[in-house]
C-alpha cells in the first residue's frame, strides 16, 4: 500500500484523465471496426473502463475527506475530479445509446466526432501531466486554448452532422436516432472544455 502521506492528486488526475483516453480509444476501435451483433460486448468492455473510472474517483474524493491540507482548494479537486468522471461517462452514453437504437450501420459522421474526441481526451491528459508544475510550465496555457479550440470544432461537425442528416434521410426514427447520438457526442467534447476551463481558473486563482 503506498504510503498515505505520499498521496498524490496531480497523478491521480493524470489516472482519471487516461481511464477517459482509454474510453476514447475504446469508442475509436468500436467505430472502426464496427458490428452491430458484437456492440453488447464492446458495451461490456466500455463498462469496466468506466468501472474502474469510477473506484479510481471514489478512491480520491474518500481521500479529500480526510485531507487537512490539500495541494489546491478541495471545492477544485473535487469539481474536476468529477468533471473528468463526466468526460469518461459521455462516452460510455455514446455507447448507451448506439445499443439501445438497435444501430445497425453507421453515417460517416460519427468518425468525424471520434476523432475529435480522442484529440479532446488527450489534450486534457497533457494538461494534467503539467498541472502539478502549473506555475513553471510553459506549455499548459497552449494545451488549455487547444481543447478550446477543439470543442469549437466539435460545435461545427454537430451542426454540419445534424444538417446533413436532415438533408440525406427522410425517416423520422433514423433522424431521431442519430440526432441523439450527435448530441451525445457533442456533449463529450464539452465535458473535455469543462475540465480546461476549471484548470485554467484554478490557475488564475494560484498565481
Amino acid at each position: 500500500m503506498a504510503n498515505e502521506r505520499n498521496y498524490n492528486y496531480f497523478e491521480k488526475f493524470i489516472t482519471l484523465a487516461d481511464y477517459a483516453c482509454q474510453a476514447a480509444q475504446m469508442l475509436n476501435t468500436t467505430l472502426e471496426n464496427f458490428n452491430s451483433k458484437t456492440l453488447d460486448e464492446r458495451m461490456d468492455e466500455m463498462h469496466e473502463i468506466e468501472h474502474a473510472a469510477d473506484l479510481a474517483k471514489h478512491e480520491l474524493v474518500n481521500r479529500l475527506a480526510k485531507e487537512f491540507i490539500t495541494p489546491i482548494e478541495r471545492e477544485d479537486i473535487l469539481a474536476i475530479t468529477d468533471q473528468l468522471d463526466d468526460v469518461t461517462d459521455f462516452i460510455e452514453d455514446v455507447f448507451m445509446v448506439m445499443y439501445m437504437f438497435n444501430i445497425n450501420s453507421l453515417r460517416k459522421e460519427i468518425f468525424l466526432f471520434s476523432e475529435i474526441i480522442n484529440k479532446c481526451c488527450l489534450a486534457i491528459k497533457n494538461i494534467f501531466v503539467e498541472f502539478a508544475n502549473f506555475r513553471k510550465s510553459s506549455s499548459i496555457n497552449e494545451l488549455i486554448i487547444a481543447v478550446n479550440r477543439l470543442e469549437e470544432e466539435g460545435d461545427k461537425i454537430y451542426v454540419n452532422s445534424v444538417r446533413n442528416l436532415f438533408a440525406t434521410s427522410n425517416d423520422p426514427i433514423e433522424i431521431m436516432k442519430w440526432r441523439e447520438i450527435f448530441n451525445r457526442a457533442e456533449k463529450c467534447c464539452d465535458s473535455c472544455e469543462h475540465v480546461s476551463n476549471s484548470i485554467e481558473g484554478i490557475i488564475m486563482k494560484n498565481s
